[in-house]
């Protein structure tokens, strides 16, 4: 990583703002490699320094990559005037770094949600030209058969026109249930999928995006960084 201004840097953290960033400076409390800070046009590489404010190392990572099992009710989107969106669950300093989901998931749908600053990585993810795979859990109101099946495998071409790729369609349980795996992600893609075979959606759950699968662990609203293989992972899928 190049060498870069300090006051850039600790301002990209979300932490501090470029003002309050100047103010601790000056103030002496911001150090590199031990080293008292002198001004806040001063530079140092975050990948060979170790940067620090009143003696607690600071993450300058220039991107963020956070996974998210989103609950029901909650917005993917970054802001909205009137209802809460999934950046609300995340403390002030993340939200101030201009984090945004990759792909959307309807209100009331629940499971994984990539949040990121990385906007190449995110191309990559939903770029049509990849068909990177996404895969639900669903409960519909009916039971799916075989012909459910053939039909999403050969693919659909929905009343308003709209082509959807081929789909795997995997019935479970008694066939009110089902994993699916779709290789694009138009809009509403699952629900409009299923609801066209007489069969709409009561339940959806995102469990995976290419190689990154939803963390069973993390409950409803909870949230965690990807660990490193992940985002290695992601990556490789996206060439990013």
């Amino acid at each position: 990583m190049a060498q870069q201004r300090l006051d850039k840097l600790l301002a990209g953290t979300g932490r501090w703002s470029r003002r309050e960033v100047k103010d601790l400076i000056r103030q002496g409390r911001v150090a590199v490699d031990g080293l008292r800070a002198g001004r806040p046009e001063d530079k140092c590489d975050p990948a060979l320094s170790v940067l620090t404010v009143d003696g607690e190392e600071a993450d300058c990572a220039p991107f963020v990559y956070l996974m998210l099992h989103k609950p029901a009710g909650l917005l993917s989107a970054t802001e909205d005037r009137s209802q809460k969106t999934v950046l609300d669950l995340l403390p002030e300093p993340l939200r101030r770094r201009g984090l945004f989901p990759v792909g959307r998931l309807d209100k009331d749908t629940e499971g994984l949600l990539l949040l990121t600053d990385d906007g190449p990585l995110a191309h990559g993810l939903l770029s049509p030209r990849k068909h990177v795979d996404k895969v639900y859990f669903a409960r519909v109101d009916g039971l799916l058969t075989r012909e459910d099946v053939r039909a999403l495998g050969e693919g659909m071409t929905l009343g308003d026109g709209l082509r959807c790729l081929p789909a795997d369609l995997e019935a479970l349980g008694d066939g009110s249930e089902c994993r699916l795996t779709l290789r694009e992600g138009k809009y509403h893609q699952a629900k409009r999928m299923l609801a066209a075979r007489g069969k709409p959606v009561l339940y959806l759950k995102r469990l995976s995006m290419g190689p990154l699968m939803l963390d069973e662990a993390l409950e409803r609203g909870a949230w965690r960084p990807l660990k490193p293989e992940e985002l290695r992972a992601l990556r490789q899928e996206t060439g990013a």
